[in-house]
């Protein structure tokens, strides 16, 4: 993969947020830092939420074809409007 550089322009309070996150009162040397952890942390949400739901769709994936029922659409929405 090729290493290259993004150029973002941020003002108002993403700016002022920035500001509070690096120097000698945050947490991180330089906005270049936050940025990529705020996209390491992107990418780690994302992938402990496809883990759940793999892991809620796991009994669905290896029941039997006979353990489903046919439902409509309409079905549906009056099921969850119930709820």
């Amino acid at each position: 993969m090729a290493s290259g550089s993004i150029h973002v322009k941020v003002s108002g309070q993403l700016q002022d947020h920035i500001q509070q996150q690096i120097g000698d009162d945050g947490l991180y040397e330089n906005a270049s830092e936050y940025i990529r952890a705020l996209i390491r942390r992107d990418l780690q949400t994302r992938d402990e939420a496809w883990d759940v739901l793999q892991k809620e769709l796991a009994p669905a994936m290896r029941a039997d074809d006979g353990e489903f029922i046919a439902v409509s659409a309409e079905d549906v929405i009056r099921r969850n409007k119930r709820r």
